[in-house]
């Protein structure tokens, strides 16, 4: 048993909580698209790279077995995962599970390395669409098996040249593409039309790409409307230069060489805001604080924005430095009269569910909008969010493009179902903390695709 109030089973979990509950401190664990994009560039690379990850997860674990797959040498460590860059291109059999970030990084770098392959997916993710990824790797030299397919299958060499994504479907896309152009021979051009959403998601992947050597520009264009237009040389080499803050101008080419054959360059991921925020969530909603450690606020991630978002809600957020990593801090929430605000989340797409379980507490109306992307996630969160938060005794209605939550002090609880949603599993949980009666989730280890100890951390708190 993880906690007298916590009932786990495989396929519900019963979460009560003690009349008072103490709050308490939780560990930020390492952030899953930052381990995802360095686990890549380390494989790309000739030099042994330690990407220092100690807590994974199933889609870390799915990106890792995939480069496995396709080539790499992968030692699982306790600090972390030892990445020995790739040194075959026969074909290969990849299982990425649920992970649509594993599946649309890797279709255009196993194109731009001509890796002929099948791509086994689980869940939704079939059905999740490609478009226009899918057609601009074709456009460009790759055959891909029609999309619903599964396994996917991919054979071919991606060519250099223009590429045009539109910027409102998904970033995932600029990443792969970003992480598979410099690869080729020639020199690539990536236009982003219209305005690029989750700008953050390929802020994390232009500075992993810094970390590792490789030179890309930005630029916009206005002729056809706003462009993003990255500027991409060709034959470049993945070579991990350490801490992105490192001073790369004193390092020889030489230096670098002769250093990475001493020994394995470091690459630490960074601690992960987007399940950070369930428990400095929790910390507002407790009339006890809550310390999440390891959180950088200089970090790239958007979802960091869940500080600031806490504090327009009413809560209380102090930062400590932390005592262990200069880098880092210890920021402690403490709850107060929640008030309802208006959230615009084109840029925050997976702090929805915990935003909206705030919402349900938070005094008067608050209006969550651009929510259209959510749709397309593990689960249709429009939906599933909806679904969650009427079970639980909430109101909570929807548009298109918006979602109208009316706040209360306290909820009934209920029976919930995950939809095998991770976050959606997370966020009914921090939910049952201000329920009157308990609050049953269905397919609780969904949480297993991003935060496997979730549950034991929840402990943490409750006391």
């Amino acid at each position: 048993m993880i906690h007298p109030h916590i009932q786990l089973q495989e396929d519900s979990v019963i979460l009560t909580h003690p009349e008072q509950i103490p709050g308490g401190t939780v560990a930020a664990i390492p952030s899953k698209s930052h381990a995802h994009r360095l686990l890549i560039a380390a494989a790309l690379s000739d030099a042994v790279t330690l990407v220092r990850c100690p807590v994974t997860s199933k889609d870390i674990d799915a990106t890792a077995g995939c480069l496995e797959a396709m080539g790499a040498k992968i030692e699982r460590t306790p600090e972390g995962f030892l990445v020995h860059g790739l040194r075959s291109g026969t074909p290969a059999r990849l299982s990425v599970g649920e992970s649509g970030s594993t599946l649309r990084f890797l279709l255009p770098v196993l194109g731009a390395l001509g890796i002929t392959a099948e791509l086994t997916m689980e869940g939704r993710l079939p059905s999740r669409p490609l478009s226009p990824l899918y057609e601009e790797m074709c456009r460009h030299g790759v055959t891909l098996s029609p999309q619903g397919t599964n396994p996917l299958r991919i054979s071919g060499q991606l060519s250099a040249g223009e590429y045009r994504i539109d910027g409102g479907v998904s970033s995932q896309y600029i990443t792969g593409l970003l992480l598979a152009l410099p690869n080729l021979p020639e020199d690539s051009r990536l236009v982003i039309t219209g305005r690029l959403e989750s700008r953050p998601y390929v802020d994390i992947t232009l500075r992993v790409l810094r970390q590792f050597g490789i030179r890309i520009t930005e630029d916009e264009e206005t002729e056809e409307g706003i462009s993003t237009v990255f500027e991409i040389p060709g034959s470049q080499a993945f070579l991990c230069q350490g801490h992105p803050s490192d001073d790369r101008a004193n390092k020889t080419e030489e230096d670098a060489v002769t250093s990475s054959s001493d020994s394995p360059c470091l690459a630490e991921v960074e601690g992960d805001w987007s399940n950070a925020a369930f428990f400095l969530a929790a910390g507002a909603l407790l009339p006890n604080p809550v310390t999440v450690t390891g959180c950088d606020l200089t970090s790239p991630q958007g979802d960091k924005t869940i500080v600031s978002l806490l504090q327009h809600f009413g809560a209380r957020i102090d930062a400590e430095p932390s005592e262990t990593d200069d880098s880092t801090v210890a920021l402690t929430v403490s709850g107060g009269t929640l008030q309802g605000i208006t959230i615009d989340a084109a840029d925050i797409p997976d702090l929805v569910p915990i935003l909206s379980v705030v919402a349900a507490y938070a005094e008067g109306t608050t209006v969550i909008r651009n929510i259209e992307r959510l749709r397309i996630k593990e689960s249709d969160r429009v939906a599933t969010v909806t679904e969650m938060l009427t079970r639980l005794g909430a109101v909570c209605t929807s548009t298109e493009s918006e979602l109208r939550i009316e706040g209360s002090s306290t909820l009934p609880g209920g029976t919930v179902s995950s939809h095998n949603d991770h976050r959606i599993a997370m966020a009914a949980a921090i939910a049952s903390l201000r329920t009157e009666g308990p609050v049953k989730i269905l397919q609780p280890m969904a949480v297993a695709k991003s935060y496997p100890g979730f549950y034991e951390d929840l402990s943490k708190i409750l006391g």
